[in-house]
């Protein structure tokens, strides 16, 4: 993979990341390519650091076929990861989560493994790994900015009055009705997020499946499922209010009762870095903090 054109996105982070900013720049200088940052990160970085990079420009809307870089690092958490991806879209360009602060599934590489990282994409000791998205639709606009998630989407009652029931078919066939707070459906990539959270399964990510969770359910034997993402997944809402609320990764709007979603797995896929020493069952005992027992 030749490397020509790097884009760095990122938010806020602490003073002490400070070092680590500066690593990073000067490493991605002796990389000798071009460097664009995306603008109000950019403009951050040199009001808290006290340090300009001098990139070779800056961005601040959607990569195109043509403006696309051929690499891109997201610094800070999982969050802004995600925010990442709606800026890569569906040109499938590679990126690198950096995490800036305590804890990241997709910022997986921690200032400790940062230089380590930064040698092995030089030397491109690295490989390509696909991750899939969900699309959701409707017959009303919904998500019109990005209507994709690398998670989850959430459906959720608006407020803390009365349950909501979420109607699912898969395909043409009725699966369930959930009467319960929420539901959440989410991808591999997702299992360790919310998901994971109310009772989810843990997937191992690349399995084409989508992960099917209520949040606190009114009758306590329905529980999570995964269903094949071949499959398109229909959910129609009830409930006392004339809303429901639905999140799409870290976007979220207030939506009708009315409003049927249709969720299937998108056409295009989200490409990360798979470095040779480092798997996922490596980040799930580290991040999970398997196998840590106080009385050993």
């Amino acid at each position: 993979m030749e490397i020509k054109k790097i884009a760095v996105f990122g938010k806020k982070y602490e003073k002490t990341f400070d070092d680590s900013i500066y690593f990073f720049f000067t490493a991605l200088q002796k990389m000798q390519t071009e460097v664009i940052i995306y603008e109000p990160f950019y403009n951050f970085i040199k009001e808290q650091s006290n340090y300009n990079p001098e990139p070779r420009g800056t961005f601040s809307e959607k990569f195109s076929a043509e403006s696309k870089p051929d690499l891109v690092f997201s610094i800070g958490g999982d969050g802004t990861f995600l925010e990442c991806i709606s800026f890569i879209g569906s040109c499938e360009v590679p990126v690198v989560g950096i995490n800036s602060g305590r804890m990241g599934f997709l910022a997986n590489i921690s200032k400790e493994d940062l230089p380590a990282a930064m040698i092995a994409i030089r030397k491109g000791q690295f490989s390509l790994f696909e991750r899939k998205l969900i699309e959701v639709s409707s017959e009303k606009p919904v998500f019109q900015s990005f209507n994709f998630a690398l998670n989850e989407i959430t459906v959720q009652k608006r407020d803390s009055g009365s349950m909501i029931t979420i109607h699912v078919y898969a395909d043409d066939n009725y699966l369930n009705s959930y009467w319960a707070d929420g539901l959440i459906i989410s991808t591999p990539t997702g299992s360790t997020a919310y998901s994971l959270s109310v009772g989810g399964p843990i997937v191992v990510p690349g399995a084409g499946v989508f992960i099917i969770t209520p949040i606190a359910p009114h009758n306590l034997t329905v529980r999570p499922i995964v269903v094949p993402d071949n499959v398109e997944l229909t959910l129609k809402i009830e409930g006392r209010s004339e809303n429901f609320m639905a999140s799409l990764d870290y976007k979220t709007e207030i939506l009708e009762t009315s409003t049927i979603l249709k969720l299937k797995a998108a056409d295009f896929k989200v490409i990360t870095l798979k470095f040779e020493n480092k798997t996922f069952f490596d980040t799930l005992r580290s991040k999970l903090m398997w196998g840590i027992d106080k009385r050993n």
